[in-house]
C-alpha cells in the first residue's frame, strides 16, 4: 500500500549555500581525513604483515587473518540475511489501509518519515547487525580452527562415552553456533515485531484483534525457532554437565557430574528437550490454526517444567537423597574426577612412597652420613633470587646495562663435569643512557652485551659469585659466542639498526667500540611506504624523514622472547620465565610453551595465575596467563629465540598431545619435530617451573586416589609460605642437582615441599626429574612423611634458626653497623631416611649495595650448624669430614674450602701487592677490593693459627 502523506504546505525559505570555495575545501578536508583513517588502518595491517614475514611465520598471519575475515563475512552475512529477510517479510505482510485509530494516527508520522528512506534504513540496520555479529564470530577463530582440525584423544569420558575431543574441540563450536542462532532469532523477532507494529500488523490499544493473521503466523514461526533452539540447548546441556564446575566439600574447581547431575539434572534435561520440541511444533502450527492459544499454553508448560523438573526436582534429590549420605553417593563420581584430573594435568604417573623422615643421628655412621651429604646433592648456595645485585655491581660495566632481578639456573660442562650454574644476560637498560634523545634511545644504544655465569655451588673468598664467565667482553668457560644481545626480557623499546648511524657496541679501557648490525632480524625501512607505515604505527614522524635512516636500515621490535613466541604461536600459553643459554656459539632464549584446554570432562579447573603465584611473582618474575582457567595442560612446545637476530624456532616436545596435533594441522610447518632438537640444545632444556607449580597445587588434593579419603580431606596438603621472607606467598620451587632415595646418581631436578593442611610440620617432599637428556625426564616422585612422626617443615626449621641463641648472637654481630641480613633459598634434600636443610645467609654491608655470602645454615634432625662454609657446617652437624679438593689460586678460594695459615698469608701478600698496584694506577675500585681481600686473608690466617694451636699445631684440611 502507498504510505500516507500530506501535511501543511507554505512558502519555501531558501537557505543560502556556502560558497563553492568553502564547499571544495570541506570536501577536500573530508577526503583527506578519510584517506588518513584508511592509511592508519593500512599501517597496522602492513606492519604486522612485514613483521611476520621477517620472522618467517607469514603463514600464521595469513591463516589467522583469513580465518577471521571468513568468519566475519559468513556470520555477518547470515545475520544480515536473517534480520533483513524478516524485516522485508514483515513489511510485505503489512495489512491494507484501514480506518485510522488514535494509535495508528500517532504512528503515521513515523511511517511518513521513514517512507523515502526505507531501503536505506533496511541497509543500515542489516549492516549494523552484520558488523556486530561478524566481529563476534571473528573472535571465535580459535574455536573454529580447533573444530575443523580436531584430532581424537583416543580416550572416552565415563558418562557419555564420547571421545574427549568432542568436549574440547566440538562442544565449544556447537555452543557458539547455538548462541549465534539465539541472537539471530531474537533480533529477527524484535525487528519483525517493530515493523508489524509500525504498519498496523500488531495493535496494542486499538479495538479488535491485537494481531493480523499474517503477523501472528510470522511471529509464531520465529518464536517456534527460538523454542527449537532452546530444545537443542537442553540437549547440549546434557553433555555440558561433564565439564560443568560446581562446589563439593574439600575441593575447589570441581568439574564433572555429581550424583544429583547424573540422577536428576540429566533426566530433567532430556525431558525438557522433549517438551521444548513439542512446544516448538505448537508454535509452527499457528501457520494453520492462526491462534496463539496452544503455543502459549505449551510455552507456559515449558517454563513451569523448567522450574519444577530442572530446578525443584534436583534440589529435592540433593536434600533428601544426597545430603543424608553424601560420601557414599558421591564416591563413584569423585573417583571419576580424581582419575580425569590426574590425567589432564599429567600427574597420574606421580610415584608416592612413604618416607621415614627420621633425622636421628643416634646409631648412625656419621662419616657415612657426611659422605652422603656430598654425594646426594650439589647443594646450591648461590641463590639466583638474591645475587642479582652482585652481578649488577661487579659485572654491569656501564649504567646502560642491567641484569634481571632474578637470575636463572642452568647446567654447563666445566672441566669435564656438569656444573649447576647461575646465569644472567647483560641487557640494555635504556633508562641508564647518559643523554636521552631519539637518536641515542633508538639508534646508538641498541643492545646488551654478554652472558655472565657463576657456579651455583660455591662463592669466592669474599662471599661473591665464583664466576665462570665475566667481564666486558666476557671471557671464561663458555667458549666463543656471539655476545650481542638485541633481544631480551628487558629489551622493550624499538631500535633502528644497520643504516648510516653506527651503534655503540661496548666501552672498554681503550674507548668506545662501534658496530653496525649484520643480523637477519628486523624489518627493512628502505621503502618509503614502510617508513611511513612505521611512522604511523609508532606515532613517530621522524621515522619518515630522519637522515639517520638509509640503505640497510632495519627496525627491531617485539623484542622480548615471550612476546615473540606469543606472536608466532598465538594458540600457546607461555611460561613466565624464559631463560638464556649459550648454545653452539649463540645466546638462545629458551621458552617453555603450553597447550591448554578448559573442556576436559571431569577434570577440575584451576586458574593459572593463582596456581603459579609464589613469593617471586610479586615483582621479580612474571605470572603465566593471570586469569586463564584451564583443566588440561601440557608442556607440548619448547621454543628458542636467538638473542642476536631474534629467530624464533618452535619444537614439538610432547608428541602425544592431541591439542598440539590439532594446532599443527591448523598451522602446518610452524612447529618442527622433536627430532630437530640438537644435542647441545637438549642439554639446556629443563622441566618448566610454571607447569610444576600447577601440578604441585593439584597434588595438594589429588595425591589422594581413594574417593572416601578425598571427600573427608583428612590427607590434604598445602604449599608452605616462603619462610625466608614475610611476603606470605608460597615458597618457589628450586632447581638443583640431587638424587632421590631410589636414584643411583644425581639428576638435575625441580623440588618443593608440602605441609599438612593448616599445619607447619613437613607432610611430603616432591621432586621431578628436570633433565631433558634423561630417560626419567618428567618423572614425579613424592616422598610422603609418616603421620605418626612429626618432622619439621620449612617454617619450623627457619624458626629454629632464628630462635637459636648462639646463631642469634652471630647474626647480631653480622648486623653491626647498618648491615642487613638476607636469607637465601631454604633447600630441602632427602638424606639417609632423614631430611637435610641448607640455607645460605647473605650480608649486605654498610656502604655495599649488594649481598655477600657470609654464612651457611645447615640442620639435620636436632643438629644445627651456622658456619662460614657449607663443608664446615656439614662437619659440625655430622662430626665427620667431607671430600677434599686441591687448593684454588689466591683470591678464588670458594666458600666451602678452608686454608692453611701459610696459604692465608700468601693470599694476604698477594692482596697487598694488588692494592699497591691499584694505587699506582689510581683505580680506587680495584684498591677497595684488594683491601677487603687483605682483611679477609688476615682474618683467615688468624683463625687458622688459633685452630692449629688448639690442636697442638696440627693443620686442619677442610673439604670442599
Amino acid at each position: 500500500m502507498p504510505d500516507r502523506g500530506g501535511g501543511p504546505t507554505g512558502p519555501r525559505i531558501r537557505v543560502g549555500r556556502p560558497p563553492r570555495r568553502v564547499r571544495t575545501l570541506l570536501t577536500t578536508l573530508g577526503v583527506l581525513a578519510a584517506l588518513a583513517m584508511l592509511f592508519v588502518m593500512f599501517a597496522g595491517f602492513w606492519t604486522d604483515w612485514l613483521w611476520y614475514r621477517s620472522v618467517h611465520y607469514s603463514s600464521v598471519f595469513t591463516t589467522t587473518l583469513g580465518t577471521k575475515i571468513g568468519l566475519f563475512a559468513v556470520f555477518g552475512l547470515l545475520m544480515a540475511l536473517a534480520v533483513g529477510f524478516n524485516i522485508w517479510l514483515a513489511h510485505r505482510l503489512r495489512p491494507p489501509l484501514s480506518a485510522m485509530s488514535v494509535e495508528q494516527q500517532s504512528l503515521d508520522r513515523y511511517r511518513m518519515g521513514i517512507a523515502p528512506y526505507k531501503k536505506w534504513v533496511l541497509l543500515a540496520v542489516t549492516a549494523l547487525v552484520a558488523l556486530v555479529a561478524g566481529a563476534s564470530a571473528a573472535g571465535q577463530w580459535r574455536t573454529w580452527l580447533l573444530w575443523v582440525n580436531g584430532v581424537p584423544f583416543g580416550q572416552r569420558d565415563p558418562q557419555f562415552h564420547k571421545d574427549i575431543s568432542f568436549y574440547t574441540f566440538d562442544l565449544p563450536w556447537y555452543r557458539f553456533l547455538l548462541s549465534f542462532g539465539f541472537a539471530a532469532a531474537v533480533l529477527s523477532l524484535i525487528a519483525a515485531a517493530l515493523v508489524h507494529y509500525l504498519y498496523g500488523g500488531l495493535r496494542l490499544t486499538s479495538p479488535g484483534h491485537r494481531a493480523t493473521a499474517a503477523a501472528t503466523g510470522h511471529l509464531s514461526v520465529l518464536l517456534g525457532l527460538f523454542v527449537l533452539l532452546k530444545a537443542v540447548a537442553y540437549w547440549l546441556d546434557r553433555y555440558g554437565l561433564a565439564v560443568k564446575s560446581s562446589g563439593l566439600k574439600s575441593t575447589e574447581g570441581w568439574t564433572g557430574l555429581r550424583y544429583v547431575d547424573a540422577n536428576a539434572f540429566l533426566p530433567a534435561k532430556t525431558i525438557l528437550f522433549i517438551i521444548a520440541l513439542i512446544c516448538s511444533v505448537l508454535f509452527f502450527a499457528t501457520l494453520w490454526r492462526r491462534t496463539w492459544q496452544l503455543p502459549v499454553i505449551g510455552f507456559g508448560l515449558m517454563v513451569l517444567s523448567a522450574i519444577l523438573i530442572g530446578g525443584l526436582y534436583p534440589a529435592i534429590v540433593q536434600k533428601f537423597q544426597v545430603q543424608p549420605n553424601e560420601q557414599a553417593k558421591e564416591a563413584p563420581y569423585i573417583k571419576k574426577n580424581i582419575t580425569a584430573t590426574r590425567q589432564a594435568y599429567g600427574i597420574d604417573g606421580a610415584e608416592e612412597k612413604d618416607y621415614s623422615g627420621a633425622s636421628d643421628l643416634k646409631g648412625k655412621d656419621k662419616d657415612k652420613l657426611r659422605a652422603a651429604a656430598d654425594s646426594t646433592a650439589a647443594l646450591r648456595i648461590l641463590d639466583p633470587n638474591i645475587v642479582s645485585p652482585a652481578f649488577q655491581q661487579r659485572q654491569q660495566g656501564k649504567g646502560y646495562y642491567q641484569f634481571p632481578s632474578t637470575l636463572d639456573v642452568d647446567r654447563y660442562q666445566v672441566d669435564g663435569k656438569e656444573q649447576d650454574t647461575v646465569i644472567g644476560l647483560r641487557e640494555l637498560n635504556i633508562s641508564g643512557i647518559p643523554e636521552r634523545n631519539w637518536i641515542n634511545d633508538h639508534f646508538k644504544y641498541t643492545h646488551g652485551y654478554g652472558a655472565i655465569a657463576a657456579k651455583g655451588t660455591s662463592a669466592d673468598g669474599q662471599g661473591e659469585p665464583d664466576y665462570l664467565e665475566r667481564d666486558l667482553p666476557t671471557e671464561g668457560k663458555l667458549g666463543t659466542y656471539q655476545q650481542r644481545v638485541y633481544y631480551g626480557e628487558k629489551t622493550t623499546q624499538y631500535s633502528i639498526v644497520g643504516g648510516p648511524q653506527e651503534e655503540l657496541d661496548y666501552s672498554s679501557d681503550k674507548g668506545e667500540k662501534s658496530y653496525r648490525y649484520r643480523g637477519k632480524g628486523g624489518v627493512s625501512l628502505s621503502s618509503p611506504v614502510n617508513r611511513a607505515a612505521y611512522a604511523v604505527a609508532f606515532a613517530e614522524p621522524q621515522i619518515l624523514y630522519s637522515g639517520a635512516i638509509g640503505n640497510g636500515s632495519k627496525i627491531l621490535y617485539n623484542r622480548t622472547p615471550k612476546e615473540r613466541v606469543e606472536a608466532v604461536a598465538p594458540w600457546l600459553t607461555i611460561d613466565g620465565d624464559a631463560y638464556p643459554a649459550v648454545i653452539d656459539g649463540r645466546i638462545q632464549w629458551i621458552v617453555d610453551a603450553y597447550t591448554t584446554s578448559n573442556g576436559y570432562p571431569y577434570a577440575s579447573r584451576t586458574t593459572l595465575g593463582d596456581s603459579t603465584a609464589d613469593s617471586l611473582t610479586t615483582g621479580q618474575r612474571a605470572v603465566v596467563a593471570q586469569q586463564n582457567q584451564v583443566n588440561y595442560i601440557r608442556n607440548s612446545v619448547k621454543a628458542t629465540v636467538d638473542a642476536y637476530d631474534g629467530t624464533v624456532t618452535l619444537y614439538q616436545w610432547d608428541k602425544t598431545d592431541p591439542v598440539l596435533k590439532t594446532w599443527m594441522k591448523a598451522f602446518p610447518g610452524t612447529v618442527k619435530p622433536k627430532s630437530a632438537i640438537s644435542e647441545s640444545l637438549l642439554a639446556h632444556l629443563r622441566y618448566p617451573q610454571d607447569l610444576f607449580k600447577v601440578q604441585r597445587e593439584l597434588l595438594t588434593r589429588y595425591h589422594v586416589t581413594d574417593a572416601e579419603t578425598f571427600y573427608t580431606g583428612s590427607e590434604r596438603w598445602q604449599v608452605p609460605d616462603d619462610p625466608t621472607n614475610k611476603s606470605g606467598h608460597a615458597v618457589p620451587p628450586y632447581y638443583l642437582s640431587m638424587k632421590m632415595p631410589d636414584q643411583a646418581q644425581q639428576a638435575f631436578s625441580l623440588t618443593t615441599t608440602f605441609t599438612p593442611n593448616r599445619r607447619d610440620n613437613l607432610g611430603a617432599f616432591m621432586a621431578v626429574n628436570a633433565d631433558a637428556k634423561s630417560d626419567d625426564y618428567g618423572r614425579i616422585r613424592v616422598l610422603k612423611l609418616r603421620s605418626d612422626r612429626t618432622v619439621s617443615g620449612p617454617r619450623q626449621v627457619q624458626s629454629q634458626f632464628n630462635s637459636n641463641n648462639e646463631i642469634a648472637s652471630k647474626i647480631n654481630i653480622l648486623k653491626r653497623g647498618d648491615s642487613e641480613i638476607e636469607y637465601g633459598n631454604l633447600l630441602t634434600v632427602p638424606l639417609e631416611d632423614g631430611l637435610l636443610y641448607v640455607e645460605p645467609v647473605y650480608v649486605r654491608g654498610a656502604g655495599v649495595n649488594f649481598p655477600q655470602l657470609k654464612k651457611v645454615l645447615v640442620t639435620y634432625g636436632d643438629r644445627t650448624a651456622f658456619e662460614d662454609t657449607l663443608p664446615q657446617a656439614l662437619d659440625v652437624v655430622f662430626g665427620g669430614k667431607g671430600s677434599t679438593a686441591p687448593p684454588k689460586p689466591p683470591g678464588t678460594t670458594p666458600t666451602g674450602q678452608d686454608t692453611t695459615v701459610q696459604q692465608a698469608l700468601k693470599d694476604a701478600q698477594d692482596a697487598w701487592d694488588a692494592s699497591q698496584k691499584a694505587l699506582e694506577n689510581k683505580d680506587l675500585t680495584a684498591y677497595d677490593k684488594a683491601q677487603r681481600s687483605l682483611k679477609d686473608a688476615l682474618d683467615r690466617a688468624s683463625k687458622a693459627e688459633k685452630e692449629a694451636a688448639a690442636k697442638g699445631g696440627g693443620k686442619k684440611e677442610a673439604g670442599q
